[in-house]
């Protein structure tokens, strides 16, 4: 069973949400709020699996919960919702900790999926917009922050998986494209986010892209 917390100043927006899940087996909607702060609250209350978070939402807003939810709450999930495809606040959401992001307009059967893979410890890299977003934003003189002191700890190997995670690359895509098998190429995966302590791969993302070891120009 999925336990989610929703967190939408739209009431409208949670009832359609919890409708859905409701009917859904293998989900439980434990909590809804109406802003950060009860986002918060919730989280800490009930221990959800993810909380779907809405970015703009009144007094404390998306980023702030989530930054709190991820600080406070190591096993808790963020997915983050906008209604923007590019969404500034969306990266520093990333950047706070959260496992992914959707649009409002996402089809049903996507948010299910989105909910399951974010549940299980994954990262929500797939939509070529979370692309699009990364990029735009990581290519910003005030967002990027070069350190090549982070990747120090890698291997050769281990800068190629970096390099391919940030692409968007699931783990038989990287083994495919680098002649190992998904085996190891999920354990060169593990052995980078231990290495650069990072909390899954949308980290492992923004770090490659702060880091400089990705660049947007160069794809």
């Amino acid at each position: 069973m999925i336990r989610v917390v929703l967190a939408d100043d739209q009431a409208l927006v949670r009832a359609g949400f919890r409708l859905l899940l409701d009917t859904e087996d293998g989900f439980e909607v434990v909590g809804e709020a109406g802003d950060g702060a009860e986002a918060v609250r919730l989280a800490h209350e009930h221990r959800p699996d993810v909380v779907v978070m809405d970015v703009r939402m009144p007094g404390t807003d998306g980023l702030a919960a989530t930054r709190r939810v991820c600080a406070e709450l190591p096993g808790v999930r963020v997915l983050v919702l906008t209604t923007f495809d590019v969404d500034e606040y969306v990266f520093e959401a990333l950047r706070a900790g959260a496992s992914g992001f959707l649009l409002k307009d996402t089809e049903p059967v996507e948010l299910l999926r989105a909910l399951r893979v974010v549940a299980a410890g994954e990262a929500l890299l797939a939509p070529s917009v979370t692309r699009r977003l990364i990029e735009e934003f990581a290519s910003r003189p005030e967002h990027r922050r070069p350190d090549p002191r982070a990747l120090r700890e890698l291997t050769a190997r281990e800068r190629e998986v970096l390099t391919l995670v940030a692409a968007g690359l699931a783990n038989d895509e990287i083994a495919g494209q680098l002649g190992i098998s998904p085996a190891t190429a999920r354990t060169h995966v593990s052995r980078v986010m231990t290495k650069l302590a990072a909390r899954d791969r949308a980290q492992l993302v923004v770090l490659a892209y702060e880091s400089g070891l990705v660049s947007p120009r160069r794809g």
